[in-house]
This record gives structure tokens, C-alpha cells and sequence, in this order.
């Protein structure tokens, strides 16, 4: 088993929608950031990593929401680096309330990436030993992750504010060009019970992207989701959705 890290959270107010219920983008950002702690506490810091001329990205997300916890509610965030293959290491997140109802699961998948190709790198052993995660084999692929098939899309440009350490859009930030596009009145009536998105290419500073949906009106209603610049897909993702 991996080793797994608890940090206490209290949610603010500009971490939440007009509901008062927290953000899809602050969501993530408050699991990072206890990924973050943990990797520091195991002297596996971002500068460390930097030593092999490497960097984390994430690739995939796949999220079970219960509930989104709401202003002022202190949660428990737990976060295990599981298992991990030559090329992909697999990290879960858990939010649990006072009461240690789970919340929110997240599986998420993590990769390494060249600072100077900007390509994929492999797993150093040394990198990852004091996580004590399971090493496996397999790559987990997750669920398929269906097209948009409709040509409805909002257009979005890059700003300095959307860019991360990386020198490339905050993997939150693209839920707030998927989300957006839905409408007030749909947000404000559902929640997100389901989430799978994957993230392929990097979007930079001063891109123009194109938000892609289209809703499935079967019952759970869901919707799909692509970012594009031009032809080039970056990201792209299915929700499951229910009513407040």
C-alpha cells in the first residue's frame, strides 16, 4: 500500500458558486495541494523532481461526487499514491465531512514530462520509492470517454491568470471553459455526480480555444465535453449529472 497523507480543509467562500457548493476548479486544486504536502514531507518536492529535468502533469481524472461540500465546512482530505508502471503513477483522493461520510473520490493519473522536449518521461525508482506505492505492469485506461459529436462550441482565449508553473494551462481551468458553456440555469439546478476527463495536449498562453458540447438527454442526463485549439484536441471529458 501506498502512504497515505490527511490534511484538514475549511471551505471558503471564494472557493464556491453562487449555490455555495465548491467548485469543480477548486476542488482539484485543494487535492493538489495535499499531493503537494505529501510529496515535500517525503523530500519529493517540485525541486527535487526539477533535479532529473522533470515535472508532474496529470493526465486523466475520474471523480465520484456524492456531494460537494459547501461554504464553511471543514472536510478531511486524504490522498494515496497507489501504484505506479514505467510511464504512469496512480493517485487517489478522498474528501470525507466531519461526520467521515466520503464526499468526493478522485483517481487520478500522473506523468512525468521533459522540461525541455516536453515529452513523457519514465518513472525514476528512486523518485518514487519513499511513496511506497505498488509497482504494476498495466496501464489503467479508465472509462471511454465518448465524442462530441455536435459543432456548438463558446470560444475562450488563454489568459496569464490560467497559466501554472509548467507554462501551460492549470488542469482547473478547464472545467471552467467545460462547465461555462452549459448556461447559469443548468448549473444552478444540477450537480456533477460523475466526472471523466482526459487531458492530451498542452494549451499556452495567448491560445485561442474552442469550448465543444453537446447534452445526452438519457436518464442519468449527461453531457460531453472537447477543448480544441483549431483541429487540435487538448482535453475532453463526460459528466454525469443530477438535480439539486
Amino acid at each position: 500500500m501506498g502512504k497515505k497523507l490527511t490534511e484538514t480543509h475549511t471551505i471558503n467562500h471564494y472557493e464556491c458558486d453562487t449555490t455555495g457548493k465548491l467548485t469543480m476548479p477548486m476542488l482539484l486544486n485543494i487535492v493538489i495541494k495535499t499531493s503537494e504536502s505529501q510529496s515535500e514531507e517525503l523530500g519529493r518536492g517540485a525541486k527535487f523532481v526539477a533535479k532529473y529535468g522533470l515535472t508532474w502533469v496529470i493526465t486523466r481524472y475520474d471523480i465520484q461526487i456524492k456531494r460537494l461540500p459547501q461554504a464553511q465546512e471543514k472536510v478531511f482530505v486524504t490522498t494515496e499514491a497507489v501504484s505506479y508502471n514505467k510511464y504512469f503513477c496512480y493517485r487517489n483522493f478522498w474528501i470525507h465531512d466531519e461526520n467521515k461520510e466520503e464526499c468526493v473520490l478522485i483517481e487520478s493519473t500522473f506523468a512525468l514530462m521533459n522540461l525541455e522536449n516536453r515529452k513523457m518521461g519514465s518513472v525514476p525508482e528512486k523518485l518514487i520509492a519513499p511513496f511506497t506505492s505498488e509497482k504494476i505492469t498495466k496501464i489503467k485506461r479508465g472509462a471511454k470517454i465518448l465524442p462530441v459529436t455536435s459543432h456548438q462550441f463558446l470560444n475562450y482565449r488563454v489568459r496569464f491568470s490560467d497559466i501554472d508553473g509548467n507554462q501551460h494551462v492549470n488542469n482547473s481551468r478547464y472545467f471552467d471553459w467545460m462547465l461555462d458553456v452549459l448556461g447559469y440555469d443548468f448549473l444552478v439546478e444540477h450537480e456533477a455526480e460523475s466526472v471523466a476527463i482526459k487531458f492530451d495536449k498542452e494549451v499556452e498562453y495567448g491560445n485561442e480555444i474552442n469550448s465543444f458540447w453537446e447534452f445526452e438527454q438519457e436518464e442519468p442526463m449527461s453531457s460531453r465535453h472537447q477543448i480544441k485549439v483549431g483541429d487540435l484536441l487538448c482535453a475532453e471529458a463526460n459528466i454525469k449529472w443530477r438535480k439539486n
